[in-house]
């Protein structure tokens, strides 16, 4: 078999779907996960009129779930990131096996996951290129232009985080294989001195190393939930290992450096994620038999495969639509209740269901870069880890740095490359025999 043909074999297969053997109860978690993200990102955008008829434009901080005194407490719970790093380390341990299985190489599998988050990035860094450039010609004013965009690229963090660790899927398995233990263990205490370092010396951007540790702990936790250790656990063991982990973030909070606000502990990542990483895969697998029951309807199976199919298209757009919905609803009389204010919690529901439709729509246009799709021959391994490299920069330096129009240009560029670079391949013909 040829080179080109195998890999549009292992593609091809690798895409099917055999729900038989598929735990769907993780895509229902990863449903979940994105679908409270969407909600949480509503209630925290605080732009609206006040009584005087003044625009009210709130940072994130000062937003009206933000500033709820009990907002900090609910993200113990609330904060399901790590779950949603546990579900993709289940599915990448899985899909790895499953193609190495397939004859595939380490080169295919970075390939296609690396494409299948760097797609779907590439037009909305140029629709950032596009508006922030449009808006400067129109003399928007900067500060809140600043606000708007910083504010909708916020989670562009997690291609950072989630390219890095399924570029590293191939390395982290096999050791995984050879040593889980000691693989949870260096990792952990890798996090631990990160975290030392930041807040013994107060220099913060120490804590970026943490995007190796703490993000590759979690998803190795999700290796152990795909070889069934957490499966091996009694109820009564799951339940007291969640309360534990859940326990700790006492200490770490009240007494140690880390703030009471799980969503402060997110960037850069923090060892408190991953005590709830580990209490939130006690939790999912406690609950998989009533999830399990309840994807055995048809109602459940058709929601999850209609947002499952545009996760990636939800998670990137929804904070842009959230902005253009609002700013559109500035110009409707009453439209636009001031922030915090009992209108504007009431039209929250309704706005969030506006906001799913819009991004349902809109996936119509950009959803094909999100769609898997049919690739000629693996590059060289070398051109699929510069592409990864140049796929992380983008997320990255908005991490970093924040959107701009700067960014959004590099950020197109870097990931248009990227693309290029994985896409289109031309397998190497044999060389021609010679005769005499």
């Amino acid at each position: 078999m040829s080179d080109a043909a195998r890999t549009r074999t292992v593609e091809n297969r690798s895409s099917s779907i055999d729900l038989s053997k598929r735990d769907l109860t993780l895509d229902i978690a990863r449903v979940f996960c994105v679908l409270l993200v969407v909600a949480i990102h509503l209630m925290m955008v605080g732009v609206g009129v006040d009584g005087q008829g003044n625009l009210v434009a709130q940072s994130p901080n000062d937003s009206p779930l933000g500033s709820q005194p009990w907002f900090a407490g609910v993200t113990w719970a609330g904060q399901i990131m790590p779950l949603f790093f546990v579900v993709g380390g289940f599915a990448a341990i899985t899909a790895w096996r499953s193609m190495v299985r397939r004859g595939g190489t380490p080169a295919d599998y970075v390939r296609n996951r690396v494409l299948r988050l760097a797609q779907p990035a590439l037009p909305l860094f140029i629709f950032y290129v596009v508006v922030i450039g449009g808006a400067q010609l129109l003399g928007v004013d900067p500060a809140l232009l600043d606000l708007a965009v910083q504010g909708a690229a916020s989670p562009l963090w997690f291609l950072a985080a989630y390219t890095l660790c399924q570029a590293l899927v191939p390395f982290m398995v096999g050791w995984h294989t050879r040593a889980p233990r000691a693989t949870l263990l260096v990792l952990l205490a890798g996090a631990i001195v990160v975290d030392a370092l930041r807040y013994g010396t107060g220099i913060q951007e120490i804590g970026l190393a943490n995007l190796f540790f703490v993000w590759l702990l979690v998803q190795q936790i999700g290796f152990w939930y795909a070889d069934g250790w957490f499966a091996a656990r009694t109820w009564w063991q799951l339940a007291l290992i969640a309360v534990v982990a859940w326990a700790t973030l006492v200490p770490m909070t009240f007494i140690g450096p880390y703030s009471f606000d799980m969503l402060t502990n997110l960037n850069p990542p923090t060892l408190p994620l991953v005590a709830l990483a580990v209490a939130q895969a006690c939790v999912l697998r406690l609950l998989k038999p009533a999830l399990s029951k309840l994807m055995n309807t048809h109602a459940a199976r058709a929601v999850v495969f209609v947002v499952g199919t545009r996760l990636m298209t939800i998670y990137l757009w929804h904070l842009p639509i959230i902005l253009i919905i609002t700013g559109l609803s500035l110009l409707i009389p009453g439209a636009a209740p001031e922030p915090g204010s009992a209108a504007w919690w009431l039209s929250r529901p309704v706005l969030y269901v506006v906001v799913l439709a819009g991004v349902f729509g809109l996936s119509f246009l950009v959803g094909r870069w999100e769609a898997p799709r049919e690739v000629t021959a693996t590059p060289p391994t070398s051109v699929v880890a510069v592409a990864a490299i140049l796929s992380f920069i983008p997320s990255f330096l908005v991490m970093e740095f924040f959107m701009d129009f700067t960014l959004a240009v590099i950020g197109s560029v870097l990931l248009a490359v990227s693309v290029l670079m994985l896409g289109r391949w031309k397998a190497r013909q044999p060389a021609p025999i010679l005769r005499p």
